[in-house]
């Protein structure tokens, strides 16, 4: 009797003994013990009294199927649960075909509708030429490859590439993927300003347009790096850069870093812009506004 444990039977507590090993066991997992087969299946079987916790009405459930939260009803389970999680808000996106505005379904749809899609997928390469001279002819300047996102994979497919495509319709091309880091194309801006891009040339032509006076290729303290602008302010000095490879490049993250340090250590304010601050377009407004509030009226 040294090695057994007095225990009870769950079901109908008669007195039992069970071995060290099995005992400890039970404790473990945390199982019951019964005097006989019957016995389990009859605890197991029996219904209990629960009351739903939400319409208050009395319901019998076997123990195996007691949770922490009883119902009486799948319906009265989906009442509590719908009030503690609300569905979210259905999110808008933006047809890149049409423009228009369409909830956001399971997948990562660009299309409000199947025309849209047949529409987008039927460039001809006439038509995609058409499209970058109506934009160029508008805004009097080369397309960036962000702002024509809807139809990219149809300038690649008829022409090789997107500058491919720039070409094709007759005009030069921004810097291309492979000699970013190196070559650079001048564009002029409103105020006489030479950007090393289009990305640049958006942002310089709206300090201007908002009356944010600066100046172009600031250098910073002793060192050969440049600032994109300088910002003129009352006993404090603000540089603005456009890092527009940021995480595309290991030489131009690390001269991000650099950049960044040398700010920290002469107490440079800097203000960082990067492409999801312009890009779409429609972003552009907002995104700047958003980084020199300080500056406008």
């Amino acid at each position: 009797m040294n090695n057994l444990k007095k225990v009870f039977c769950k079901n109908c507590k008669k007195t039992i003994y069970r071995s060290v090993g099995r005992f400890n066991e039970n404790l473990k997992f945390g199982w019951n013990f019964y005097c006989s087969k019957k016995c389990e299946y009859l605890y197991k079987t029996k219904k209990q009294k629960l009351i739903c916790e939400n319409c208050g009405k009395v319901f019998k459930r076997t123990p195996n199927k007691i949770s922490p939260h009883n119902y009486c009803s799948l319906s009265c389970a989906a009442i509590v649960n719908n009030k503690k999680n609300p569905k979210r808000k259905a999110q808008l996106k933006t047809c890149i075909e049409c423009g228009r505005y369409f909830k956001k379904g399971s997948g990562n749809l660009k299309y409000c509708s199947i025309k849209c899609r047949k529409e987008a997928r039927g460039y001809t390469s006439e038509k995609l030429i058409d499209i970058i001279k109506q934009f160029t002819q508008k805004f009097e300047r080369v397309p960036a490859r962000r702002e024509m996102e809807g139809i990219i994979k149809s300038c690649i497919k008829f022409f090789g590439s997107w500058n491919g495509a720039i070409q094709a319709a007759g005009f030069i091309p921004n810097r291309s993927h492979n000699n970013r880091m190196y070559k650079r194309v001048n564009a002029k801006a409103i105020d006489g300003h030479l950007c090393d891009s289009v990305s640049e040339l958006l942002i310089d032509n709206w300090l201007y347009k908002n009356n944010i006076l600066h100046e172009k290729d600031a250098y910073y303290p002793k060192t050969h790096h440049k600032a994109d602008w300088k910002i003129s302010a009352k006993n404090k000095e603000i540089f603005v850069e456009y890092f527009g490879l940021a995480n595309d490049s290991p030489r131009y993250d690390r001269s991000i870093r650099e950049k960044k340090m040398l700010c920290k250590k002469y107490n440079i304010h800097l203000i960082g812009i990067y492409p999801k601050d312009i890009y779409p377009k429609n972003y552009l407004e907002s995104g700047l506004k958003n980084k020199f509030k300080d500056f406008l009226n």
